[in-house]
């Protein structure tokens, strides 16, 4: 006589939290202004005024914008400021740094309005294996956000999963 199979799994109360499934859609691209600078190194301000000026702004319309400037420059804040008045009517987000720090801040928004009700006094595992690029740091905030509503929470998959929570 065989015995069926129960995926117990399947059958118990675990919600699974994917990031993956929060990672916010679109372009990245990374605006250098190291080009705009005399010699790569000087900001000339009267000259940096007239790339501004005659920058196609138009491209960055919808995308998330990393801005920085990979010489050894120092660049004085409104240099950054004044790129970012040409920028905002355009760009989704926008951060001074490089594509990590953008995709940390933008998973930072996601989990900040992130409404977790549905997780209330429930196990939740956090999925751990994603395809898209999500910053170490998610994976913090998501856990302090789900501790404060969730029964338990849990790293990894259900049938390997390592115990991070347990409401006492």
């Amino acid at each position: 006589m065989t015995e069926e199979i129960k995926n117990r799994v399947a059958g118990s109360s675990l919600i699974t939290f994917d990031l993956e499934e929060h990672y916010p859609e679109g372009r990245r691209i990374v605006l250098d202004i190291k080009d705009w600078l005399y010699e790569g190194l000087i900001l000339k301000e009267k000259d940096f005024r007239t790339y501004v000026s005659n920058h196609n702004w138009e491209q960055y319309k919808d995308a998330f914008v990393a801005m920085q400037c990979s010489s050894d420059a120092i660049v004085p804040g409104w240099a950054f400021m004044l790129v970012t008045s040409k920028l905002q009517p355009y760009a989704k987000q926008i951060v001074q740094g490089d594509l990590d720090l953008l995709e940390t801040v933008l998973f930072k928004t996601v989990i900040d309005n992130l409404n977790i009700s549905s997780f209330q006094n429930k196990p939740v595992i956090i999925k751990g294996c994603t395809n898209k690029p999500v910053p170490a740091n998610a994976y913090l905030w998501a856990t302090q956000k789900l501790q404060k509503v969730a029964k338990s929470v849990m790293y990894g998959e259900a049938c390997s999963s390592v115990p991070l929570f347990k409401k006492g």
